[in-house]
């Protein structure tokens, strides 16, 4: 007998999902397991004067039910949802929707010209995937 649920339909088709989203100071990548290692894990960040500029993070993400093939990840940032700067725009490749996809992007001088909670947006061929904040405080 199978039983057909509404929180787990049963399709083909389902639209990517953000498992995993992290600021981070690094990630370490095990050679002989290829595990990942997440170094100084971050939600907020603190600065003295603005414009502040942050010298580097990493920004972990782990993508799932991504249909097979060549995809566009797009992050973009800014303090109001009309004022957005696009940071990352980069294609990464799907095996298929089982596949649970690991994307580590640099982020290299970021600026923030004033304190507050930034708008963070995370979307895939287009598709807004998940909308965050975060918060630069003195």
């Amino acid at each position: 007998m199978i039983v057909r649920s509404s929180l787990f339909p049963m399709s083909n088709t389902r639209n990517p999902q953000v498992l995993t989203w992290l600021l981070c100071d690094g990630v370490h990548i095990d050679p002989a397991t290829g595990k990942h290692t997440i170094l100084g894990v971050f939600s907020a960040i603190r600065g003295r004067q603005f414009p502040l500029t942050h010298p580097f993070m990493i920004w972990f993400l782990t993508l799932t039910d991504v249909a097979a093939g060549k995809h566009k990840i797009k992050i973009s940032l800014g303090l109001a949802a009309d004022a957005m700067s696009v940071l990352l725009d980069r294609e990464f490749e799907s095996q298929g929707q089982q596949q649970r996809i690991n994307l580590i992007n640099d982020v290299r001088n970021l600026s923030f010209p004033t304190p507050g909670d930034y708008t963070i947006q995370i979307e895939v061929d287009d598709t807004p995937l998940l909308v965050t904040t975060l918060t630069v405080a003195n």
